[in-house]
């Protein structure tokens, strides 16, 4: 069983490393072929980059996007690096360092002419990258990094709150370029959002129904690797007659595939049901972001 997780564990960083990859190129596809054809502005840092080289623009000037990734999300990095992880802040990192790259040596074309149609393909690659790196433990960084540590403070998830504050610099671009781009960027956001709130369910909880002839194997492997409470209770079959006993525990709905293949490495023939948790009053351990 340990080399089993070992295993995994190097399948992890793979996979979180052809996400951090794959969350790059979306990331550099969608800025050169949706929105900057259509004048849109993403949230987060990258808009930011995009907004000052619109206004450095006016007066003449440019200022590099890829640069400017890079330079804003580096110092927000190292101050949320201590509560959200090291590993993590080094994979989200390398993710605005190969979007940049990507930025500076690809060359996307526009693929229609239509503002709309780019607002809302554009959105929603936009959010599917974002959510790719987060299934993938990583982050595309930037207001990412402050997301994510506000809900692992809180357990809660805050892209709604993001939205917000993405609408204010909206606000902000709209009033110098024009309403019209900043409605459309506005609805490109809303889009993102919702793509990743679709996608993204690391503070939603599951409880787990688990019916089983071996409850002390399985509550000993379960507490060796999860620090969620498990309880236990006797039954009876209703086919079998067979004594038997059901186990009850609420975790992270992201813990769940991990969860069940470890029940089923001890027992072959338990049978778990997984139930989504609406509402959950008590104490409950969130594991830190790795």
């Amino acid at each position: 069983m340990i080399a089993k997780y070992k295993h995994n564990k190097i399948a992890r960083r793979v996979m979180t490393i052809l996400a951090v990859v794959a969350s790059a190129l979306i990331q550099a596809f969608v800025i050169q072929t949706f929105i900057r054809p259509s004048n849109l502005l993403s949230g987060g840092f990258t808009g930011v980059a995009i907004l000052i080289d619109n206004i450095a623009s006016l007066f003449g000037g440019g200022f590099s996007v890829s640069l400017g990734m890079l330079v804003l999300n580096i110092p927000v990095a190292i101050l949320c690096s201590k509560s959200i992880s090291v590993r993590f802040t080094f994979y989200s990192l390398m993710q605005v360092f190969l979007s940049s790259i990507f930025l500076a040596v690809c060359r996307f074309q526009p693929m229609f002419d239509d503002a709309m149609l780019n607002v809302i393909f554009g959105g929603f690659l936009y959010g599917l990258g974002i959510s790719i790196a987060l299934r993938g433990n990583a982050s595309t960084g930037g207001t990412d990094f402050i997301a994510l540590y506000v809900s692992n403070k809180t357990g809660k998830s805050i892209w709604e709150y993001v939205f917000a504050g993405n609408v204010v610099l909206l606000c902000i671009f709209g009033s110098i370029f024009g309403w019209i781009y900043a409605g459309y960027s506005i609805l490109f956001q809303f889009i993102s959002t919702r793509t990743i709130s679709a996608f993204h369910h690391r503070y939603e909880r599951v409880t787990l129904q688990i019916t089983t002839t071996k409850a002390e194997e399985i509550i000993k492997a379960y507490i060796a690797h999860y620090r969620h409470g498990i309880s236990c209770v006797e039954a009876i079959g209703g086919y079998s007659h067979k004594k038997m006993y059901l186990l009850h525990t609420v975790v992270s709905s992201y813990e769940v595939s991990d969860i069940v293949a470890l029940m089923g490495s001890v027992d072959s023939h338990v049978i778990i049901n997984a139930i989504k948790t609406e509402n959950f009053y008590g104490s409950f351990y969130q594991a830190p972001i790795r």
